[in-house]
């Protein structure tokens, strides 16, 4: 552990500068710059609570703060993974001549992603006071999802980003595999609609995700000690996978970028 750290520190300049470099990158040459990450997802939840609004929104009390929820949580997922996925191979040119950790890279890429979400994040509050949903300290509970959600985009973005580096086809499978995820999430529609199947959601880990922040934020409930287990397993199981892929491909990685 004191290894760890020791390393961490000895790179957080680094660190830091690719964490400002890929939030930076992203919105260059944009007249609103970072209010993108604001409004981007606000249109978008726009347009999805006046198309689906009256066909769900009649059984789902506050259907906007639950179709925000789902939808807040799925584009973290998406563009965390999506952007991790070529974390590598789109700084080959620093690593292949400089001697740095390799998964810095990735790091910094999920990090600037999770800044975005934590603005979108904002927005989604301001919703919630707006619907005049109770504020209460079950709030801080959602501190626990975000943690494990970011721990599972990290396992998550280790084996893509190791994947892409000798696969480069994982980029179009990936895409049907985000789409098929989304609508197997109940974002825009309720859980109910699959009726005894439900239990099929149990399966999709961004359920459970999504769930927690609607039972505490529309319920007011904070979920079983169940919800909390599986997903920290989860989590701890995904972000093992991927430190075990880097950790046996390492070497490897130089010979295909």
């Amino acid at each position: 552990m004191r290894q760890l750290i020791n390393k961490f520190k000895r790179y957080q300049f680094v660190f830091t500068e690719l964490v400002k470099r890929d939030f930076k990158a992203k919105y260059k040459r944009s007249v609103l710059g970072v209010l993108w990450s604001m409004l981007a997802p606000l249109f978008t939840l726009l347009i999805m609570n006046f198309m689906f609004g009256n066909f769900f929104g009649r059984t789902q009390e506050y259907y906007t703060i639950y179709l925000f929820s789902g939808w807040l949580i799925f584009q973290y997922y998406n563009d965390a993974t999506n952007g991790g996925m070529n974390a590598l191979m789109a700084n080959a040119y620093i690593f292949s001549k400089v001697k740095v950790p390799k998964y810095l890279f990735l790091f910094s890429r999920i990090t600037s992603s999770s800044i975005n979400f934590l603005l979108t994040l904002l927005i989604y509050f301001a919703f919630v006071i707006a619907y005049k949903l109770p504020i209460t300290w079950r709030f801080f509970t959602l501190i626990f999802p975000v943690i494990c959600m970011f721990i599972l985009i990290l396992g998550v973005g280790l084996i893509l980003s190791a994947l892409f580096v000798f696969f480069k086809d994982i980029q179009y499978l990936y895409t049907v595999f985000t789409t098929a995820i989304m609508y197997a999430t109940p974002i825009f529609y309720t859980t109910d609609i699959l009726g005894d199947k439900a239990w099929i959601f149990y399966f999709n880990p961004l359920y459970y995700y999504v769930t927690y922040f609607r039972s505490v934020v529309i319920d007011g409930i904070i979920p079983s000690l169940r919800f909390h287990v599986i997903m920290l397993l989860l989590s701890l199981l995904l972000f093992g996978i991927g430190c075990w892929m880097y950790k046996k491909y390492n070497y490897k990685f130089l010979y295909y970028v």
